[in-house]
């Protein structure tokens, strides 16, 4: 795998072929921070986003679109009830192996959050040092589900699928996989708030106040049953994508994290 912000080739994990770019320094020689989008999000929706993260830490940043997603190859529709979970334990390991990730954080937005949540509390990685997640979810709620259905109104009745089209190669594939998944009757029994308690590596858990698809309760999930630390930022006249909205507190939160977990670090191999 070729560590480039233009790379010339696609990285192949879960048997797709998936677009990727890299920022900063390479794995041997920095600690690398692997970003997750959210669930209409691609590489280019994070926009200057992974750059300017690679230069406030001095992390190299590894960002890629997940099937059906970007410039990625398209998902199986209908994605099953559990697609969050596969991610997290069938693709993501082979996405770290392939880009040799020696120590990592996880930063994750929406589902990419939770997919960095349900890795590090599913599967058994001491590379992982750190979780940033982004407005996560670990179960549904009505106001959310109903967000949700008001973006499947919108998509089928606004400009909501050109727009969606400048940044996803098929965005049929990209919304559905997403909107139907949320929508299924079967999903609002969805919950895996139960990996927190086997989560053991610090979080940085932000959110907006006026998120419009889910509540505080998904951060306080996280706060009361970790056993790790957990340093929560609730952030005023912010939405859903914190990042977009609040874009100097959440790299200044960011910047903080991972300089105080590289001071760890630098204190482990002292004392070894």
């Amino acid at each position: 795998m070729e560590w480039s912000e233009t790379p010339k080739d696609m990285l192949e994990a879960g048997g797709k072929r998936l677009e990727y770019a890299c920022f900063g320094p390479a794995p041997d020689e920095a600690m690398t921070i692997v970003m997750l989008h959210e669930g209409l999000g691609c590489l280019a929706l994070w926009r200057d986003v992974p750059a300017k993260v690679a230069e406030v830490t001095g992390c190299g940043v590894l960002v890629y679109s997940r099937a059906g997603y970007g410039q990625s190859d398209p998902a199986e529709l209908p994605r099953p009830l559990d697609y969050m979970t596969r991610e997290a334990v069938e693709v993501l390991p082979q996405v770290l192996d392939q880009a040799g990730v020696r120590q990592a954080v996880l930063m994750g937005h929406s589902d990419g959050a939770t997919i960095a949540a349900i890795y590090a509390g599913s599967v058994e990685d001491f590379r992982i040092r750190g979780l940033i997640l982004m407005a996560p979810h670990f179960f549904t709620e009505p106001m959310g589900l109903a967000s949700i259905a008001e973006a499947k109104t919108a998509y089928e009745t606004t400009d909501l699928k050109a727009k969606l089209g400048k940044y996803h190669r098929d965005p049929e594939n990209a919304f559905r996989g997403w909107n139907d998944a949320w929508l299924d009757p079967g999903f609002e029994a969805w919950n895996v708030a139960e990996v927190i308690d086997y989560i053991r590596i610090p979080t940085l858990a932000i959110q907006g106040v006026d998120d419009q698809y889910g509540t505080k309760a998904q951060i306080d999930e996280i706060a009361e049953r970790s056993y790790a630390p957990v340093d929560v930022l609730m952030l005023d006249e912010c939405r859903h994508a914190p990042h977009q909205d609040q874009p100097e507190k959440v790299l200044a939160a960011v910047q903080e994290f991972v300089a105080r977990l590289q001071r760890l670090e630098a204190a482990e191999v002292e004392v070894a």
